[in-house]
């Protein structure tokens, strides 16, 4: 059996997804699961990109002890140099260093001669070696590169000093035939490949991501990069749940192993989806919500006769569980710690504290708490409090009939702490909310996206609510939760708000495709 690494790059490739923009809290959170789902590497960002990009990632670094952190860096010395000082304090430190390749690219994106891309390249990879003891070096639009061309300029760069080499198909264009074959040829023709990890890097434009990444390993790739849930720019990334599972299910056909943690998968899809709000769509191989749903009654009787003659995937797999229930009103402090510590959750004790007291809260609303529950309690719990000044959902009213138009009053505290108070009318429930919510807010706001859901099921189940915003000219997303759904909104919208404010404090990210 082959082992093959995982490369994570959620928090950076993921995060470009268009309406993204994650925390560093956030950020942390998702990298402390990555690591208990098993990746090998984990992009934490781009740390030349932005102060809170920066800071995110040597938060991380300093974090994660069982996977190594890893931040990009285009080919330029003071993208290296600032990913040094973010990533030196990692327990493995490494860096991914990348520049195009492909004609199209180098000619109207870099408008450098070949030559010119060959001798910057090797500059960076032996520059970056000065420090850091794993350089990876990607050739940006490897898919539609000349192969004599990335045999020439991969041979350079493993001489001056790089450790993995990555050649992605950054724009979704190849075939699992075609891009298997550029492996072969690579590693067919160049001398030293001997000495470096081949690795993959594949976007799902033409929906071909994982067969993309399936095929590289079949030719001699022994690391894999991709995204919990398949997010990223345009249509996405490899999806890694979905690779996993295939590798996992297929072991008679794909003689290769992960250290990755199958039963995390649930919770790690789940986390990433909540934080990013972007919802997984139920027919979602491996992760949806239909995954392990059988409408049809041929399926139904076949099922409950032999699950395998129409389920290869069983739920407990991937960490599908039966969502008991777990606590009661009777509960107590032990019995929560003890159950959010069975969760992976680790609270320091004010947010144990606090994240105790909304479960309580809870239990007087609702009369049975579940896992989905106690996890929108604690991911709340566990990424609030950013350092900066918001506005505050004081208290709200909103006044409903069929034969009226519905009013919302709405009191905030806003940044300077003064208490602001209005009405407003819409068409709807929610619309008069989030007007009177514009009208008190003195930014200039836009609203682009608003989806609800509920966590879980039942008539009492909390609802969650996001938003997507154009805050000052500025993309923004907010979720709330609450087991009101006009509440949930109204948090969401503020949430989104109060983003621009962190946004501001920290610098504003500047993509960096692959």
């Amino acid at each position: 059996m082959v082992h093959v690494n995982i490369f994570d790059t959620t928090l950076r490739d993921g995060e470009q997804s268009p309406g993204v923009n994650l925390n560093q809290l956030e950020k942390l959170e998702i990298a402390r699961q990555l690591e208990r789902f098993g990746v090998n590497i984990m992009e934490a960002g781009f740390p030349a990109s932005s102060q809170g990009d920066f800071e995110a990632v040597r938060a991380i670094a300093r974090t994660i002890k069982n996977s190594s952190v890893t931040g990009l860096a285009r080919a330029t010395k003071s993208d290296i140099d600032i990913a040094w000082d973010a990533l030196k304090d990692a327990a493995e430190p490494r860096l991914h260093v990348f520049i195009a390749t492909s004609p199209i690219h180098m000619q109207y994106k870099l408008m450098k001669k070949p030559e010119e891309v060959v001798k910057t390249a090797v500059d960076m990879v032996k520059y970056a070696r000065k420090n850091f003891p794993q350089v990876e070096w990607s050739a940006e639009d490897a898919s539609r590169s000349d192969l004599d061309f990335l045999v020439q300029i991969i041979t350079k760069v493993i001489d001056a000093g790089a450790t993995v080499i990555n050649l992605p198909d950054t724009v979704g264009y190849t075939t699992p035939a075609e891009y298997g074959r550029m492996f072969r040829y690579i590693r067919e023709n160049v001398p030293n490949i001997h000495k470096v990890a081949l690795s993959c890097h594949c976007h799902d434009d033409l929906g071909m991501a994982v067969a993309n990444s399936l095929a590289a390993i079949e030719n001699g790739v022994t690391q894999v990069e991709g995204t919990i849930n398949g997010i990223g720019e345009r249509a996405g990334n490899a999806a890694l749940e979905e690779f996993a599972v295939a590798l996992n299910i297929r072991q008679d056909f794909y003689p290769y192993t992960t250290d990755l943690v199958l039963k995390e998968i649930k919770r790690t899809s789940d986390l990433v989806s909540r934080f990013t709000g972007m919802k997984v769509p139920g027919n979602k191989a491996v992760v949806g919500k239909n995954a392990f749903a059988h409408e049809s009654g041929i399926h139904q009787d076949g099922v409950l006769k032999n699950t395998l003659t129409y389920e290869i995937i069983t739920p407990e797999l991937v960490g599908v569980g039966s969502n008991d229930l777990v606590l009661g009103k009777h509960s107590g402090r032990h019995a929560f710690k003890d159950k959010i510590e069975q969760m992976g959750f680790e609270l320091e004790q004010d947010k144990l504290n606090e994240a105790f007291q909304s479960f309580k809260s809870l239990t007087d609303k609702k009369k049975e708490v579940t896992d989905e529950d106690l996890f929108t309690i604690l991911t709340d719990i566990q990424t609030s409090g950013f350092d900066v000044k918001k506005y505050e959902l004081v208290a709200f009213q909103v006044q409903y009939a069929s034969a009226n138009l519905p009013t919302a009053t709405v009191a905030l505290t806003t940044p300077d702490g003064e208490k602001v108070e209005t009405a407003r009318t819409g068409s709807g429930s929610v619309e008069a909310l989030f007007n009177t919510l514009d009208a008190l807010i003195k930014e200039e706001i836009h609203l682009t996206d608003y989806s609800l859901s509920s966590v879980g099921r039942g008539r009492d189940a909390l609802a969650e609510a996001n938003v997507k915003l154009t805050v000052n000219g500025v993309n923004v997303s907010g979720r709330g939760s609450a087991q009101d759904v006009l509440e949930a909104s109204g948090k969401a919208f503020i949430n989104a708000v109060n983003r621009v404010f962190f946004n501001q404090k920290v610098g504003v990210k500047e993509p960096a495709a692959l």
